[in-house]
This record gives C-alpha cells, structure tokens and sequence, in this order.
C-alpha cells in the first residue's frame, strides 16, 4: 500500500456544493465529504447523490477523497456505501465503528458494490465499546481482503457517551488517544486524532497539533481551512528527522553493513528499527514533496 501524508483531513458537509467544489482547491492532504453527522435527515439522500458525483467527476488533484457513509444500522447506510463504491473514492470511512465484524461488513459491501481494490476503509473510533475493542477492529486490517487504512479519532461522540469534561491537555481523553495509536501501530494502519472544535481559537488549536503529535498522531482531522496550514507543518517530518533518516538508509546499503542487524553511525548504535522507522520518514516526506509540486 502506498504511503500518503494524511497530516490534515478537512470534513466538508455532502450537502454544500459550494464547499465540495472549493475543496478541490484546499491546501489539505485528504477531503471527508460527509454524509453523517453534517447532513440532516431530510437531506441526506441529495447529499449522497451530490458527493458521489463530485467523486466521479474528479479534479481532486492529490488530495485523497473519502467519503464519510451513516451507520450501516441507520437507514441510509447501505446505500451510502453501495453508491460509494460506484463512486470509487479513495477510501469510506465508517461512523462508530465498535467490531472487526463491522469492518468487515462494509469491506464486504464494497467489494460487491464494484468498489475498485484502491478503495481503502477508514474507521472512525468514538464509542466505549468501540475503545474496548480497538485491538479487534485493529486486526481486521490483516483479514483476507483487508481494507482497513486508518483510524480517526473521534472525541466529541466519546466525550458525550461518557460524560467527561476535557481540560486544555485532554487529560481525561489521554487513554483513549493512546490506545488507539497504540493498536492502529501494532496492526500497521494511520490514525488521526480528533477535531478541535474553536476554530478561531488558533493558539489552542496548535497546542492540541502539537499534543497529537507527541502521541504519535499521522495528522489532524479538521473543521476549517484555516486549520490545515497549522497542521501541516506541525504533522510533517522536521527536515531533522529527515536528513538523519536518509543517513540511516544510506549507512545500512554500503557493502561492510549489508546483513547487519546492527551499526554504529556518527557515534550512536543503529538498528535496524531505526531504519525501518527512517524508510517511512524519508517515503512521507518525499510524497509530502511530490504533493505540494502538484
């Protein structure tokens, strides 16, 4: 599977063509065309139609598109996902998404849908049971078929089901955040954390990019663009970390290290997680590269 940066995800309501169209244009790495919680009832097959359209039409450019369906329980899911697939988005992401099973499920829908094999699944991460089981919907992305990509944090859900208040540091939202990093790295996927709902309020909002980053975040899920400047520079690797990197890369091809588990280099011990760690350093920040050239 490719490497993709993912460090701003902007949700855009299904519902406003004016948003869909200006999103083609949005210093973001990926666009969430949402059809759940942004779209009323009444509106919501309109919306679908609207979204799946803007999908097939394109013009994108390297943004990836993925398409935010209601619950498979609700009584728009299904067809959200069956008209997703026609559409051919770059990834669905599922709301609440609590089992394997449930993944599973869509990943099924999909491939009978006509979904081309591109078509990742995200999942959003925003109820207890769901929290619970984050080992289990984690490992669904090494089933037959797996679709599974990444993760999206989702607090809001979260802090309303349990009744938490959240500092300025998300103290009590610590575990949560995490845990989902935690399995999203032991089953090989992204994951991105969660909005920050005072877009005005840019001093905090960098506070909490900068927060998600030291847990481990890909990136940041968003509400405005404003917001997508801020998280792009603070989600992407420091030119630090990317010229260490290549050095790691570099010392362990020369001949004298080939097969070595282990290496000194510029006075410090190397392994071979480091450079496993430095692969995809340097491979975001080259498509990081690639992707503002465009």
């Amino acid at each position: 599977m490719a490497i993709r940066p993912r460090r701003s995800a902007l949700y855009m309501p299904g519902s406003n063509a004016r948003a869909i169209e200006k999103a083609r244009s949005l210093q973001v790495d990926a666009v969430i065309l949402d059809l759940e919680d942004s779209v009323a009832p009444e509106a919501k097959d309109v919306a679908r139609d609207q979204v799946c359209a803007a999908v097939k039409a394109g013009g994108f450019g390297p943004r990836e598109v993925v398409i935010r369906v209601n619950g498979l329980d609700t009584t728009w899911g299904e067809a959200d996902v069956a008209a997703a697939a026609a559409a051919g988005p770059d990834a669905v992401l599922l709301p609440k998404a609590s089992s394997a099973a449930d993944i599973d499920r869509l990943t099924g829908l999909l491939r009978r849908g006509g979904a081309p094999d591109s078509t990742r699944v995200w999942a959003m991460i925003e109820t207890t049971i769901g929290i619970l089981n984050l080992p289990e919907i984690a490992g669904a992305a090494r089933h037959p078929g797996a679709r599974l990509a990444c993760f999206v944090v989702g607090l809001n859900d979260l802090v309303k089901e349990t009744r938490i208040s959240l500092d300025e540091h998300r103290t009590a939202a610590l575990y949560w955040l995490s845990a989902s990093v935690t399995a999203a790295r032991a089953h090989g996927i992204d994951v991105l954390d969660g909005v920050w709902n005072n877009f005005r309020d840019m001093e905090g909002y960098r506070r909490e990019c900068l927060q998600g980053r030291a847990l481990g975040f890909d990136g940041k899920t968003i509400i405005h663009p404003d917001q997508a400047s801020a998280a792009n520079v603070l989600f992407q690797p420091e030119a630090s970390e990317v010229d260490w990197g290549r050095k790691i890369i570099a010392a362990f091809e020369l001949p004298e290290n080939k097969g070595r588990a282990v290496i000194g280099l510029e006075g410090k011990m190397v392994e071979l997680l480091h450079r496993d760690a430095a692969l995809r350093t340097v491979a975001i920040a080259d498509a990081i590269t690639a992707r503002e050239r465009v």
